[in-house]
């Protein structure tokens, strides 16, 4: 895994801290990515999860670049999520029920835009 650390200092009335954040990008592909409304649904929801920084979607190659803390569990946390929202990681199983969930995630996403 790649790790990059990013430091960002705060001036707070003449107190400096130092705040490290160790980030880890990951990109996973994934089935079932069709459109703008799946990227929007799976950007909204894998932001919901606990140690993910940022999130960005390419509908075109089906990728998800997700930048965290680095901690595994908050990688599995993200397949887990992407599972559960009908678009599982390429090469593991693709059921009908997955397909079904990508197109009610899909359908969500198009009215929330």
């Amino acid at each position: 895994m790649l790790f990059s650390r990013e430091e960002t200092y705060v001036n707070f009335q003449s107190i400096n801290l130092k705040i490290s954040i160790n980030m880890n990008p990951i990109s996973i592909i994934v089935e079932n990515l069709k459109c703008h409304g799946c990227a929007a649904t799976i950007t909204r929801e894998l932001q919901k999860v606990e140690g993910v920084i940022s999130v960005h979607v390419e509908v075109g190659p089906s990728r998800v670049d997700i930048t965290t803390t680095g901690s595994e569990e908050t990688l599995e946390a993200c397949r887990r999520k992407l599972l559960s929202l009908g678009y599982p990681e390429a090469g593991s199983k693709n059921t009908t029920i997955s397909k079904a969930k990508s197109y009610v995630s899909c359908a969500i996403g198009r009215m929330s835009e």
